[in-house]
């Protein structure tokens, strides 16, 4: 059995061919994707995190929203670049969206993506320490905000408060008990990974990761996966490990299914750089659900997941997005035991 759920880059253009013209078109059919996911029956709606780019910037509002018109369904990120964030600035805003969805946030935090300006966290105001990388810096950000999510007072209260004060030092509000358990680390690398699982953090794999074998990519994926799962276990923490993995899926069911995706091209593992890392990218899947079932059992990679994120072509509107998730749902994942 998966947890299947959608990822969106929220990608927005004012290109004649796309469904999403502008920001706002695209906030507005995010939350519309996820009532229509929950309706179909998926487990998850999670939103990719980018900034000075036309897609999805501040998760926080959009988060709130979805928890605030579904009932069910899980609500996450994949990923937040945690050189950007203010992590306790980030505690009080998950804690929000988190009681406003009743514990259904599942936050994906990673040190980021390659960026579309120069050192765009410094803009932000925020610049590693002497000696610290902006990878350092994240994880540094990303620690802090571990920590005071977990609801530990700390800070002195002033002897004069416009409030009366609960006695004891002071936590960040609102907290959300249980938070803490559904962080998730988005690692490119077997180290990052073996990391995430050393603090106690769920483990996100995308559709890249940094080629450390020169295998396949769903092979090398599924070893990292185990990996953290091992670290996990070293460590002995009391709960059991979630683990994602992202894959571009998509049933051919119809004509229009075929003029997007019929044509091939995507079903090879790609080689290339992102920031002076040698990445390998995995193949995309598209044909006949039957095509489709016997490809998808020969993923290592989803194998080892027990969540599976589907990666959507946001532009091309909410009905089709739906359309996507309902095929893999009703023709794909039952014959794979997904369901």
């Amino acid at each position: 059995m998966k947890n299947i759920g959608f990822l969106s880059f929220g990608h927005w253009s004012p290109d004649g061919h796309s469904e999403t013209q502008s920001a706002q078109d695209v906030l507005l059919q995010s939350i519309d994707l996820a009532v229509a996911a929950e309706e179909l029956g998926a487990d998850g709606a999670y939103f990719r995190v980018h900034h000075f780019a036309r897609q999805l910037g501040s998760p926080f509002p959009l988060l709130a929203a979805v928890g605030a018109r579904t009932k069910r369904i899980e609500i996450g990120t994949a990923v937040i670049d945690m050189r950007y964030e203010n992590p306790l600035y980030m505690a009080e805003d998950a804690g929000s969206a988190d009681l406003i969805s009743q514990g259904r946030l599942q936050l994906g935090i990673s040190r980021g993506s390659p960026e579309q300006v120069i050192d765009g966290w410094r803009y932000f105001g925020y610049a590693p320490a002497e000696g610290e990388t902006d990878a350092d810096m994240a994880r540094r950000h990303a620690e802090v905000f571990l920590d005071v999510i977990q609801g530990h007072g700390f800070a002195k209260p002033s002897p004069r408060p416009m409030f009366p004060n609960p006695p004891g030092l002071l936590r960040l509000e609102p907290h959300s008990p249980g938070l803490r358990d559904r962080i998730w680390w988005g690692a490119a690398s077997n180290a990052t990974a073996k990391w995430a699982a050393t603090l106690g953090m769920n483990l996100q794999s995308s559709t890249l990761k940094e080629d450390e074998s020169g295998k396949p990519f769903h092979v090398q994926q599924a070893e990292q996966i185990r990996l953290y799962r091992e670290t996990w276990a070293e460590i002995g923490h009391e709960r059991a490990p979630r683990v994602s993995v992202s894959r571009s899926i998509f049933p051919i069911m119809n004509d229009r299914d075929r003029m997007y995706f019929g044509r091939g091209g995507k079903e090879d593992d790609q080689i290339g750089q992102i920031d002076n890392m040698r990445a390998i990218f995995g193949r995309g899947y598209a044909g006949e659900p039957d095509r489709l079932i016997e490809e998808l059992r020969g993923d290592e990679g989803i194998a080892e997941a027990d969540t599976l994120l589907l990666t959507v072509p946001n532009q091309l509107g909410v009905e089709y997005n739906a359309h996507v998730i309902g095929s893999i749902l009703e023709h794909v994942a039952p014959a794979l035991g997904w369901r």
